[in-house]
């Protein structure tokens, strides 16, 4: 028996968008397979490596966990909707990424952040991208592109 599909719209990257899904499709699928959006990446599917985050409202979620159901309604930005951001600019000036599949789920959990601290101490940045995991070990470039980009949000030179 097939689930049955409806119609919802998804804010996503400042466009509204439509996806015809069953209503328990994890929004990752949403994202990457009906709007073709694949800077969310898949990594285990439970929420524990951070690979897909995305900002939902504003803060850092995990797509493979939230239904499209769920996201109906919210605002959804996935790393395609950041334009020249500086967390972008901090990432590509320190050459952080190696492999780089983790590095959009490092960069929006980076950009959730600094929205809402914008000059974090190293605990702070540890806390906040504790759940993101990096399997080649990147973790000390990529503090240190999270500083810049603090630097780089302040005018700081």
């Amino acid at each position: 028996m097939e689930a049955e599909l409806s119609r919802y719209r998804l804010h996503v990257n400042g466009r509204r968008r439509a996806v015809d899904v069953p209503g328990e499709t994890p929004l990752l699928w949403a994202l990457r397979e009906e709007l073709g959006l694949t800077g969310p990446r898949y990594g285990c599917g439970v929420g524990a490596c951070g690979a897909c985050v995305s900002l939902i409202d504003g803060a850092a979620a995990r797509p493979c966990v939230r239904s499209v159901e769920d996201a109906a309604g919210a605002r959804i930005t996935t790393i395609e909707g950041l334009h020249d951001h500086p967390v972008q600019r901090a990432w590509l000036e320190l050459d952080v990424a190696q492999c780089g599949y983790c590095q959009p789920g490092q960069i929006m959990s980076t950009v959730a952040l600094l929205a809402e601290i914008p000059n974090p101490d190293d605990e702070q940045i540890d806390r906040a991208l504790r759940d993101n995991v990096c399997r080649c070990g990147t973790y000390p470039r990529i503090r240190a592109a999270v500083r810049r980009a603090a630097e780089i949000v302040r005018g700081d030179r």
